[in-house]
């Protein structure tokens, strides 16, 4: 469109989802990094908010974080705001006319929504508020079916849904210009998966560390621990080439017993590559091999656009790796052969980060990221127990609760350096890259803690009886 050129002063407003809200931010920042774009909201700017404003984007820039947010519902061109309804007029009737026309001649169709946030409206009250906008001067033709524009009424009552105050807190109107991802964890949810295990990745967060590894088409993305492949999935579906290891030979290869509800034994086809076959994306499915994460099996160089993992914790899935700590002599030749797997041993947490840390420094290539999964014990957290290394930039660290006394938190870093002998021996003596041993204990303080609650339920059914 000829006059959209002359359009200025553009502002636009996200509608996020309150579902994971620690994961949002990063998730937009890293999508708008990939379009070399910085994070610029407006002053009044609320994390935890449904609605934000930013500044400094083109319309492009928009369409492209929404065609891969699953944090975000809908983006609008923002046109109006205020907190009250005749404030939204002003601040409509001062919007540049230049920015309105385009959307509003004779020869449009259009219609508007009505939108609110922690309160419902009678169908009348909406209908209301959409007569009250009469000020302005859609000249065009109203389609409810199929409409060349839409636009939206926004408003918001705040999150307390137990405090919905009579009148919204603030209320916003613009263009409608896309919507969001959302319809991917319907779609890619775990239950409809043809190949699943215990520990599968949840879709809507298997997406979320997707983006916040800044996935994208035609990269190669690795998981160590990949299981039955859900970040596989994910990172392929962004069109990245995807590819994987783990110590489970069931796994891998689909045999043993199934995880589903009434099988008991995985079928042929079950595997990772049926997976990806099930979205259409086995195209991009490299392969995965049995490895033990703790040992060298990749050539020295940066192979990796981005590593995105979910390492074991103990609670579900065992820690272990491939070795003994008895003084096992060589068997004699013919007894195992090729074919004999070592016994296995403890595998620690913090092993398992120091060594994906260092993985991460050697194979990602420069600006490449690291997304992965770090169990805590919240009572004991501090940001201090992160691991850290001096070749990774921590990014952001997001918390999803587990419990009253567990999390995990989402850590994203950054490789800003390569690897030198001098630096391997800096970090073993600094003292910021020791690996933080209170993780090692994560699974016993995972059991404890439940059998904490466990003894409190029972001592308040006894009092609950005995009155």
């Amino acid at each position: 469109m000829a006059t959209s050129n002359k359009r200025t002063c553009l502002q636009y407003l996200l509608h996020l989802a309150q579902d994971n809200l620690d994961f949002r931010l990063p998730e937009i920042k890293a999508l708008l990094s990939l379009r070399g774009k910085p994070f610029h909201p407006s002053l009044n700017f609320k994390e935890k908010s449904p609605f934000w404003c930013l500044d400094g984007l083109s319309e492009e820039d928009v369409r492209g974080i929404m065609a891969r947010s699953v944090c975000a519902k809908s983006a609008f061109e923002l046109w109006g705001h205020g907190q009250t309804h005749s404030e939204l007029k002003t601040s409509l009737l001062s919007y540049p006319a230049e920015n309105m026309s385009p959307f509003m001649h004779k020869d449009s169709t259009y219609r508007i929504n009505v939108y609110t946030f922690n309160k419902t409206l009678e169908f009348s009250d909406r209908i209301k508020r959409i007569d009250a906008m009469e000020y302005l001067t859609f000249e065009g033709a109203v389609s409810l079916k199929s409409p060349q524009h839409v636009f939206c009424l926004l408003e918001d009552y705040g999150t307390d849904p137990n405090n919905i105050p009579e009148h919204p807190n603030y209320i916003y109107f613009g263009r409608w210009i896309a919507d969001g991802q959302r319809e991917l964890i319907r779609s890619h949810s775990v239950k409809n998966r043809h190949f699943i295990g215990n520990t599968s990745m949840d879709a809507g967060l298997s997406f979320i560390m997707a983006n916040h590894a800044r996935v994208k088409e035609n990269d190669l993305v690795f998981d160590p621990f990949v299981g039955t492949g859900s970040l596989l999935v994910a990172c392929s579906q962004f069109g990245a080439y995807v590819c994987g290891t783990d110590i489970d030979y069931n796994t891998i290869h689909g045999k043993g017993r199934s995880s589903r509800k009434n099988h008991k034994w995985r079928g042929p086809d079950e595997n990772i590559r049926a997976n990806l076959r099930q979205y259409g994306t086995e195209k991009m499915y490299l392969d995965v091999m049995v490895s033990d994460a703790s040992k060298p099996v990749w050539r020295e160089a940066a192979l990796f656009d981005a590593v995105i993992t979910d390492p074991p914790y103990g609670i579900r899935e065992s820690t272990r790796r491939t070795g003994s700590h008895k003084d096992n002599t060589k068997p004699p030749d013919g007894i195992y052969g090729e074919s004999h797997v070592p016994v296995s041993q403890a595998y620690h947490l913090s092993d398992i980060f120091t060594d994906l840390l260092n993985f991460a420094a050697h194979h990602l290539v420069m600006g490449g990221r690291l997304v992965y999964w770090l169990p805590v014990y919240r009572p004991e957290y501090s940001e201090e127990t992160v691991p850290l290394h001096p070749c990774l930039r921590l990014i952001s660290n997001c918390e999803q609760t587990l419990s009253s006394h567990t999390s995990r938190r989402l850590i994203t870093m950054e490789k800003i350096k390569e690897p030198e002998e001098l630096d391997s021996l800096a970090h073993l003596a600094d003292p910021r890259f020791s690996p933080y041993q209170g993780h090692n204990a994560f699974r016993e303080k995972y059991f404890s803690g439940l059998n904490k609650r466990c003894v409190k339920d029972n001592d308040n059914k006894s009092d609950v009886n005995g009155e």
